[in-house]
C-alpha cells in the first residue's frame, strides 16, 4: 500500500474523520446502555466473557499473527473460520486489517504511520484513524497473498456480514439480554482492547529491544488481549507466533495455537530465534538508519540549543527601533555625503567572506562517539548495533553541519573571496 500523504499539523488529521461512518461505532456503545432495560444476569456476563475471549483469539491469532504476519500455516477452511470470527468483531475486513497493519510496521512511529501517538495524538491513534477517509478502503493488490482467495474477497465486499450473523444468532438464542450484554458489551470491550495496542502500547510500558519505534511491553495489556501486550517483543521479531518471549510473559493466544498444532489444525508456528530473544543479534540496516536519524536529530538539536544560549542577547525589532535615530531620506544622505562611494567601491572595501574552517569553528563541536553512546542509551535499550548507530548518527550530524556551513558561507564557504 503506498504511503498515504501526511500533513504535519496534528489537528488536521481530525478534520478527515468521516463522521457518518463513525455513527454505527457510537451506536454500538450506546446499545450497551440497553442493559438498564434488559437487566444483567451472571449467565449473560459469562456469555459476554466467552464471546470476548473467542473473538479476541480470532483477532490476535487471525487478523494479526496469521493474516498480517503469516506467523503460522493452516488449512484454507480454518483460515476462513478465523476470518469470519475476526470480522464478527466489526473491525472491518481481514484484507483491510492486514493491509494497514503491514503499512504500520513498515512506517512504525514515523510521520507515515497511520496510528502513531507520537505524531497524531493518543485518541486519534486509539480510534480516530479508523474513520479517516484516507484509510476507509484499501487496494486488494496491497495484500496479494490474501486477495487471491475468493472467500476473503467476499468478506471484503460484505465486511459486516459476520457481525450481523453473530448478532442474529445471539439474539435468537438468548434474547435481548443476550444481545445487549453478551454481544454488544463484548464487542465494545473488543474494540478498545484491540485499540489499546495501537495507542497505549506505544506510550506506556518497557522497551527491551531497540526497534526504532515507540513499541513497549505492557503486562496488563497482555492479559486483556491474550498476549498482544508484549508489543516491543513483537516489533523486534514480527514473524513469531509467540509474542511472550520469556516463560513468565503470558501469551494465551500462543498457548491455544500450540494446542491446535497438536491436533493438526495449524502448523509451522514461527518462534523467535535465540539470539533475538537474548538481544545479541544485530539490527537490520533500515532500523539502524531510523534510530541513527532520531539520535542525530536529538543530539544536534540539543547542541545547537546549548550553543545559542552562549550568544549575547539579540535585540528585538522594537528594541532596535527605539535605539536607532530616525533614518534620513536618500536626498538627505546625498546632500550630506556628496562623495558617497559606489556599490562596487563598497564591495571592494568589505572583508572577505569566511572560509569553511572559520564557519566550522563557529558551529558546535561534532559530538564524540562516547557522547553519542551516552545519548543513545538514554533513548533506546542496549543493542549489539549501538556503535553502528552512533557512527551513522555522527555521519548525519557532520553532513548537516557541512550543509549548514555551505549555506551560511555562500561562495566564501567554498574558498571564493572578492578580489
Amino acid at each position: 500500500m503506498p504511503a498515504p500523504a501526511v500533513r504535519s499539523p496534528r489537528a488536521e488529521y481530525h478534520d478527515d474523520i468521516i463522521y457518518p461512518d463513525a455513527v454505527p461505532f457510537v451506536l454500538v456503545h450506546l446499545a450497551c446502555l440497553g442493559a438498564f432495560w434488559t437487566g444483567v444476569s451472571w449467565g449473560m456476563i459469562a456469555l459476554c466473557l466467552g464471546l470476548y475471549v473467542l473473538r479476541m483469539f480470532a483477532i490476535t491469532a487471525g487478523y494479526h499473527r496469521y493474516f498480517s504476519h503469516r506467523a503460522f500455516r493452516t488449512s484454507r477452511a480454518f483460515q476462513f473460520v478465523l476470518a469470519f470470527l475476526a470480522q464478527s468483531t466489526s473491525q472491518k475486513s481481514v484484507l483491510w486489517w492486514a493491509s494497514l497493519h503491514r503499512h504500520h510496521h513498515k512506517h512504525s512511529d514515523t510521520e507515515f504511520d497511520v496510528h502513531s501517538p507520537r505524531h497524531r495524538g493518543f485518541w486519534y491513534s486509539h480510534m480516530g484513524w479508523i474513520f479517516d477517509q484516507r484509510y476507509d478502503a484499501i487496494d486488494p493488490d496491497s495484500v496479494p497473498d490474501l486477495a487471491k482467495y475468493p472467500e476473503l474477497m467476499f468478506l471484503l465486499r460484505f465486511e459486516q456480514l459476520p457481525t450481523l450473523v453473530l448478532a442474529a444468532i445471539i439474539g435468537a438464542a438468548f434474547g435481548w439480554q443476550g444481545l445487549v450484554v453478551g454481544f454488544f458489551w463484548s464487542t465494545v470491550l473488543l474494540y478498545h482492547g484491540t485499540f489499546f495496542i495501537n495507542s497505549m502500547a506505544h506510550v506506556h510500558g518497557k522497551q527491551r529491544y531497540a526497534t526504532g519505534d515507540d513499541s513497549r511491553n505492557n503486562w496488563w495489556l497482555a492479559i486483556i488481549t491474550l498476549g498482544e501486550g508484549w508489543h516491543n517483543n513483537h516489533h523486534a521479531y514480527q514473524r513469531s507466533a509467540r509474542q511472550g518471549f520469556r516463560w513468565w510473559e503470558v501469551d494465551v493466544t500462543y498457548y491455544v495455537l500450540k494446542g491446535l498444532e497438536v491436533i493438526g489444525v495449524v502448523h509451522d508456528l514461527g518462534t523467535p530465534p535465540a539470539d533475538v530473544v537474548a538481544n545479541t543479534r544485530g539490527l537490520g540496516r533500515a532500523t539502524i538508519e531510523r534510530i541513527a536519524r532520531q539520535l542525530a536529530a536529538k543530539v544536534d538539536r540539543e547542541a545547537i540549543e546549548a550553543y545559542l544560549h552562549t550568544l549575547p542577547h539579540l535585540p528585538t525589532r522594537q528594541e532596535l527601533g527605539a535605539r536607532l535615530p530616525q533614518m534620513p531620506s536618500m536626498s538627505e544622505l546625498q546632500a550630506r555625503f556628496p562623495n558617497l562611494p559606489s556599490r562596487a567601491e563598497l564591495q571592494a572595501r568589505l572583508p572577505h567572506m569566511p572560509t569553511m574552517a572559520e564557519l566550522e569553528a563557529r558551529l558546535p563541536h561534532l559530538p564524540t562517539m562516547d557522547e553519542l553512546r551516552a545519548a543513545a542509551r538514554s533513548m533506546i535499550p542496549d543493542t549489539p548495533s549501538m556503535d553502528e548507530i552512533c557512527a551513522r548518527a555522527r555521519e548525519l550530524i557532520a553532513e548537516a553541519r557541512l550543509n549548514a556551513a555551505l549555506h551560511a558561507g555562500g561562495a566564501g564557504g567554498l574558498g571564493m573571496h572578492p578580489a
